[in-house]
Order: structure tokens, then C-alpha cells, then sequence
């Protein structure tokens, strides 16, 4: 079974910017739904994007217009650029993957069956 391995988290200042890269052991994982997730202390872990075999995105309200999810199938990445970052941000953040969901469906923990360790990302105001 693949593996998925976060990298990239750190801690900045508010208005600053960071890139999160998740490494996929197999190939095959990128042709399925895969999403970042955060999880901030004393709260449930939510979807904060998402990315479809067809490269559809979507994105939690929290976050449009600041964060970018992406594929790189050169590389074997799964990508989150996140700009204007703000305290709230504050996360560990993790990769995903719906194994042989090629669409995005649903949200729920339960529609992802790989995770990664996560990363940690935290925003100073």
C-alpha cells in the first residue's frame, strides 16, 4: 500500500505564505480524489480542499481565494499554496486520498483511506 508523506509546514507571520507538498508512493493515488485537511488543537479535522481525477477543485469558504490545491504527476506531489495566512490557519495539516474514488463525493474522514503524518503549520498574529 502507498504512503503519503506532508512536508513544508512552518510557522509565519500573519499575511505570509507557505507551500505544503504531499509525496504519494504510488502513482495511482494521484488519479483518485485526494484533499488536504487540517486539524487545529480541541477541534474536529475539516476539508480544507480538494482535487479530483479530473483536477476539480474545491475549496473550504474559509479558504477560497487564499489557498490553491494542485497535482504534480511529474513529481508525485500533492500541492496546498496558501497565501494570507492568518491565525486561524493554525493546523496540523494533512494529506489524503479517496483510494479508487476518482471523484470527490464527500468529505467525511471516512470517504479517505490513506493519511499522511501531517504537518504542522502555525500562524503568529
Amino acid at each position: 500500500q502507498g504512503q503519503l508523506v506532508e512536508s513544508g509546514g512552518a510557522s509565519v507571520q500573519a499575511g505570509g505564505s507557505l507551500r505544503l507538498s504531499c509525496l504519494v508512493t504510488e502513482f495511482a493515488y494521484l488519479t483518485y480524489c485526494m484533499g488536504w485537511f487540517r486539524q487545529a488543537p480541541g477541534k474536529e479535522r475539516e476539508a480544507v480542499a480538494t482535487i479530483d481525477t479530473f483536477a476539480s477543485t474545491k475549496y473550504a469558504d474559509s479558504v477560497k481565494g487564499r489557498f490553491t490545491i494542485s497535482k504534480d504527476n511529474a513529481k508525485k506531489t500533492l500541492d496546498l499554496v496558501m497565501n494570507s495566512l492568518k491565525p486561524e490557519d493554525t493546523a496540523q495539516y494533512y494529506c489524503a486520498a479517496a483510494l479508487g474514488r476518482p471523484r470527490c463525493s464527500s468529505l467525511d474522514r471516512d470517504f479517505f483511506a490513506s493519511w499522511g503524518q501531517g504537518t504542522q503549520v502555525t500562524v503568529s498574529s
